[in-house]
């Protein structure tokens, strides 16, 4: 392809792109097809002769645009805000078009020198102390299981230098609330801990981490040959947006002396409205804490910021420094290659670089505001309806709620909720995620796509009202 003919297909392709964007309302919000239908529409063997890309736009158009769940839809209320805005989409295609290996300095030092400058920006938007440094990870899962290996290290003086866990004595035990995301567990298994040794702690009725239940936890293990290792404190659980007592748990933390990574990978984005940071009290004492602006900020997927205490460490645990790696700047600057687990790094800080300068700190602001806004309207209208009733407290965007059918037993109820969350989802009209919490039956409507207006969210208590009735 050369640049002329790049020119041609890229501008149908962005024309396309906006198109879409411009009528996305207008389609069902969750993917309407079923399993093998996309895959059926396409050919089983590749093409011979190749072709220009302008004919892939009827294709795209025709065979796999039916197969997209639109996250960036007004009345995209699942699972979590997955906002590409359309200065991410461009930061993208600018990235790709460069085509740097962001892996050290040397090898594009743009490309670690605007991370350093975007991450501290963000440091500073969310209000954290100038001790913590920042490295971007694909996402948030990858992270946790960085922090996970770098306490695993702590713990065990370097232990991988030399037999790893093969010659560790004591087990290592890591701590996070029976509400924690399900990568916490699964870091702690690729860690190596076993599934034996990570303590999930009872929450309390608002679904926060119970500090007594920890120190008794972490107590207990003590007392059995166990060496506490890590503490993963949740901000802004994924079925909730709970909060754990970062504060209270940073002490006992602290005490026993274990690692302590805050999860916030949703709910840190909040922290940009000073109002907000009250829900994170405390973090100032993690030794890590990962968020991704590829959620609710908008800067499209695999965007998540890690902050470490100690960088120095880090690096000791994650660096291997081969011959063919090193250059001449060694020592000079940051080679963001041993800062997590990939070795080839896209230019991922080019999509916050885009989007706070596209937006500024005050329109991100406002935008996050207006989702505050709009999740206590529907609070409200929860709480004032008859037979539906709020399962958690509404502390960020997302609202937990339930239809209650009195005289009928609970599994009927739960039966009830799950077609409700089915029938709405099915329609078209919005997306809403099914959940259990604590073995009830819910569902969450969580709010934060980039276009959604107060309308939407009305349109989403409508359907969800109606399949009710239904």
């Amino acid at each position: 392809m050369t640049p002329d003919e790049f020119r041609r297909a890229g501008h149908a392709l962005i024309d396309w792109i906006a198109d879409y964007r411009s009528r996305m309302e207008t389609l069902p919000v969750m993917s309407q097809v079923k399993p093998g239908e996309i895959r059926a529409r396409f050919s089983k063997e590749p093409p011979q002769e190749g072709a220009p890309l302008e004919q892939l736009l009827a294709p795209l158009e025709r065979d796999v645009l039916p197969g997209i769940t639109h996250w960036n839809h007004p009345r995209f209320f699942a699972y979590f805000p997955g906002n590409a805005t359309l200065a991410g989409v461009l930061a993208d295609l600018t990235a790709a078009g460069l085509g740097p290996q962001g892996m050290s300095w040397q090898t594009s030092p743009a490309a670690t020198e605007l991370e350093e400058v975007v991450l501290d920006w963000l440091r500073q938007m969310v209000g954290l102390p100038d001790a913590f440094t920042g490295v971007i990870q694909d996402t948030a899962s990858t992270a946790t299981l960085v922090a996970l290996l770098c306490a695993r290290e702590r713990s065990t003086d370097y232990g991988q230098t030399r037999g790893g866990l093969q010659e560790v004595k004591t087990p290592l035990a890591v701590y996070a609330s029976d509400q924690a995301h399900s990568s916490v567990e699964k870091a702690a298994l690729l860690a190596g801990f076993g599934r034996a040794c990570v303590r999930a702690i009872e929450t309390d009725a608002d679904h926060a981490m119970r500090v007594d239940a920890l120190a008794a936890a972490v107590q207990d293990d003590a007392a059995h040959g166990l060496k506490p290792c890590a503490v993963v404190a949740t901000c802004g659980s994924t079925a909730t947006t709970a909060m754990d007592p970062i504060a209270r748990i940073a002490e006992v933390a602290k005490k026993a002396g274990a690692w302590l990574h805050v999860d916030a990978a949703m709910a840190g984005s909040a922290m940009i409205v000073p109002e907000c940071r009250a829900l994170w009290q405390g973090v100032e004492a993690a030794d890590s804490l990962v968020f991704n602006p590829h959620k609710w900020l908008g800067t499209g997927m695999e965007c998540s910021t890690y902050y470490v205490r100690d960088p120095q460490h880090l690096v000791r645990v994650m660096s291997t420094n081969p011959s063919y790696l090193r250059t001449a700047h060694e020592g000079e600057v940051k080679n963001f290659r041993d800062w997590g687990i990939q070795l080839g790094r896209r230019f991922r800080a080019l999509k916050l670089w885009f989007l706070i300068h596209e937006q500024g700190v005050k329109g991100l602001q406002a935008r996050i505001r207006r989702d505050l806004e709009h999740a206590q309207w529907l609070k409200a209208q929860v709480d004032a309806t008859k037979d539906w009733e709020r399962v958690a407290p509404v502390q960020l965007q997302t609202v937990c709620v339930r239809h209650l059918l009195p005289g009928r037993d609970g599994t009927a109820v739960d039966v009830h909720n799950q077609s409700i969350a089915q029938r709405v989802n099915a329609s078209g009209v919005a997306y809403v995620t099914p959940a259990v919490l604590k073995g009830q039956q819910m569902i969450r409507v969580s709010i934060g796509a980039e276009g959604t207006r107060r309308e939407h969210v009305e349109q989403v208590w409508a359907a969800l009202q109606q399949a009710a009735r239904a």
